[in-house]
């Protein structure tokens, strides 16, 4: 990676912070003076600069050693949700990072009933509209939300897709490390097809019956994409319903 020019102290210090770009939301964060760089950007100036991720998607092989902000994303996909296309969202974002003020965007029409279900170590957080406004964020802030997301997209073919994100934590053109998790419970007649990009180290994907778990460390800009299908439900036969086998009862002899 070549040498990036070492940025002056005073521009540090007045940078916009695009901070919580999540699922069917975005997020940017207002910088003020009083915010102590070196949860960021700790150790040599000269080398985090070097280091500095520009944008391109990076997944991470480990977990890194300092508190990062994790994004945690757990949805429930309904039997009721696949033809308007509305799905349970439940969403924490852990270590967020330390600002004054954070505003979290949801894409207007696409997001109702959103609430806030837990908030430590923020001074104020309140809904308005389709946003969430936070002020005073301090070290360690979580912040958790429920809503219903209009996120399962029918497409031409009969599948469905799901996308999230972009995801990222950006300051001005330097793209830093998050963690993305993605928890998805499924009804009985949807199946999961592909995800987008394809597992690899630092991207996995744990899949189980009706559900499955997205884990990934990374620096850049995220976009994920889930496709699924729709498969004949299972039937269950009752007593009634049980097909004839032509013998007869000894009783009936």
């Amino acid at each position: 990676m070549c040498a990036k020019e070492k940025p002056p102290v005073h521009l540090l210090v007045s940078m916009t912070l695009l901070l919580l770009v999540s699922l069917f939301a975005s997020a940017v964060a207002s910088s003020r003076a009083d915010i102590d760089w070196d949860t960021y950007w700790p150790g040599d100036d000269d080398e985090v600069i070097d280091a500095i991720n520009e944008g391109e998607l990076n997944f991470l092989d480990k977990p890194i050693d300092n508190p990062v902000h994790h994004h945690h994303n757990k949805i429930t996909v309904l039997k009721s949700s696949i033809k308007p296309g509305w799905i349970k969202l439940q969403q924490c974002h852990d270590n967020l990072d330390i600002f004054p003020r954070v505003q979290i965007v949801y894409k207007e029409g696409k997001i109702r009933n959103l609430r806030i279900t837990e908030h430590n170590n923020i001074g104020e957080a309140r809904v308005e509209g389709h946003t969430v406004q936070l002020t005073d964020v301090k070290k360690h802030a979580r912040l958790c939300i429920e809503a219903e997301s209009r996120a399962l997209i029918a497409q031409d073919d009969g599948s469905f897709v799901m996308q999230n994100g972009p995801f990222m934590r950006k300051f001005l053109d330097g793209y830093f490390p998050m963690r993305v998790s993605i928890d998805i419970q499924l009804p009985a007649n949807l199946s999961f097809v592909a995800i987008e990009p394809v597992e690899q180290k630092g991207f996995t994907v744990t899949r189980g019956k009706q559900h499955l778990y997205l884990d990934t460390w990374f620096e850049g800009r995220l976009v994920t994409q889930f496709k699924f299908e729709l498969v004949p439900e299972p039937t269950i036969l009752t007593k009634k319903q049980e097909p004839e086998t032509g013998l007869q009862s000894p009783l009936a002899l």
